[in-house]
């Protein structure tokens, strides 16, 4: 059971949600500058917070978490989120939105046709929600990090990012070292990863002495291909900030800053992280003063402006209260005490390390695979009681006339054994060959292929859904997915 003081969450998160709106304002009037920047503080008009999508996204996963429940919360819920509530459509933001109203769900909505983005900055600016709903609990964050940076991610290195950022913030509530909680994040994502690759870089030229101004250099060069405004170097200037800083809040934001590039979105997530590391103590009285508690927004639709937090001292009681409720979705029981905040010991066992089928709730990782080992171009599908599974392309599902695509399922059903009827409706021009019925051992996973092929020239948008039968069960799973036209 996790025992946690509330004056004492609260003191963190609410530092959290002033550090983000700190570095973001500080860091925003130098946005996209190539060259190395000299920079000493606010250089934004006092009292006046600088609106940025790095925290207004948040405000938006709150509401969907506030009126889904962390429950039901998945990728395909915050993607209808993106819809209806944020307007920019600039970089991955518009790719990922225009393959979701094409009918690519994620994570085919961050892949598809997004090469040149889908390893920048949009996701891991936004991981603070995630670590504050579950503080201290990393495997929860991690969850839905990926959720989140997968709709405009897919499983690509802004995902990664976003898993990184989210591991470290939440590991910042149980751990005051800043050099603890970089490595607890870097053993959490791909060692080959780009990100992983930047942050060692860091630490490497940290531990040797290395000048700040020559590891932002080495960063510069070492992302060169891919250019700027991309998540590898950004966050390894992020960790330049918090290493070189040495727990300075002033001092890590400035070099961050300094570093150049995406310095709104670096220096808000080094001033977010060290908030939660030492919280309102640890922020520079001049600088809260200067700023304000006032939260300013720029990419949410006016209808539902209303709805979101004004201040950070909204924004932070409004997290409190989804505290237990993220984590009874994820197995855990919170119980408030005025006494410490204690963690229990198998914390780090809720989350992407808790489930092993994914049968105790809709959304978690399926059949036991890590969340960043899930194949870009794949939906998940569940019926919410006693069917789960993924279903993957081996590649982005666009085909031209002749031209064929598998389709292979992994599922599980709960409770009992079964023969199933499988039906297709696909539009003409698609043919479809698969078994017809199948024989589902329950608790075991069942495995299958589909082939899908263009006989003739298909329309842009093809949309197909697969009905499952069961006979012991009162509805169809219904699978819907979608083959674009070349």
């Amino acid at each position: 059971m996790f025992k946690f003081n509330r004056e004492e969450l609260r003191d963190k998160i609410y530092a959290c949600w002033i550090g983000k709106n700190m570095g973001g304002t500080i860091g925003g009037p130098y946005e996209g500058v190539k060259e190395m920047l000299d920079i000493q503080g606010f250089s934004t008009k006092k009292g006046e917070p600088l609106p940025n999508d790095d925290l207004d996204l948040q405000l938006v996963w709150l509401l969907a978490a506030e009126q889904h429940g962390p429950f039901q919360l998945n990728a395909e819920v915050l993607a209808e989120y993106w819809l209806m509530m944020i307007p920019p459509s600039w970089s991955e933001y518009g790719v990922a939105k225009a393959n979701l109203r094409r009918g690519f769900a994620p994570p085919i909505s961050g892949e598809a046709d997004n090469d040149r983005w889908k390893t920048s900055n949009g996701a891991w600016i936004r991981s603070e929600i995630w670590a504050c709903m579950a503080p201290g609990y990393s495997g929860i964050a991690r969850k839905y990090a990926f959720y989140d940076a997968c709709v405009d991610h897919g499983v690509s290195e802004g995902t990664i990012a976003e898993v990184f950022t989210a591991t470290m913030e939440c590991e910042a509530f149980v751990n005051s070292d800043i050099r603890s909680i970089i490595d607890i994040a870097l053993a959490n994502i791909p060692a080959e990863s780009r990100v992983a690759k930047a942050v060692k870089l860091v630490i490497d030229c940290y531990e040797k002495g290395v000048a700040y101004r020559k590891t932002r250099d080495l960063l510069v060069e070492q992302s060169a291909d891919i250019g700027m405004f991309q998540a590898p170097a950004n966050v390894g200037f992020t960790v330049l900030g918090l290493l070189y800083g040495e727990g300075d809040f002033k001092k890590s934001i400035i070099y961050a800053v300094n570093c150049g590039d995406d310095t709104d979105c670096t220096a808000g997530t080094v001033g977010a992280t060290l908030g939660i590391l030492k919280g309102t103590a640890g922020i520079p009285k001049d600088w809260m003063e200067y700023l304000g508690d006032d939260i300013n927004t720029l990419c949410i639709n006016g209808h539902v402006a209303r709805r979101i937090p004004k201040t950070c001292t909204e924004l932070t009681d409004r997290v409190l209260d989804m505290i237990p409720v993220m984590l009874a979705a994820n197995r855990e029981n919170a119980h408030e005490t005025t006494g410490k905040t204690e963690w229990p010991e198998d914390r780090l066992l809720h989350g992407d390390k808790w489930c092993f089928w994914g049968s105790e709730s809709p959304h978690s990782p399926m059949l036991g695979k890590a969340l960043l080992d899930t194949a870009p171009y794949s939906y998940d599908f569940s019926n919410y009681i006693y069917l789960y599974g993924r279903c993957a392309f081996d590649r982005k599902p666009a085909l031209g006339e002749g031209e064929s695509i598998d389709l292979r399922f992994d599922w599980i059903i709960d409770y009992c054994s079964a023969s199933c009827d499988i039906k297709v409706f696909a539009p003409e021009g698609l043919k479809v060959e698969y078994d017809k019925n199948l024989l589902v051992h329950g608790t075991h996973i069942t495995d299958f292929t589909m082939k899908f092929t263009a006989v003739k020239r298909l329309e842009a948008r093809n949309d197909i859904c697969i009905a499952v039968y069961f006979p012991d069960h009162i509805k169809p799973v219904f699978i819907p997915l979608m083959i674009a036209g070349k």
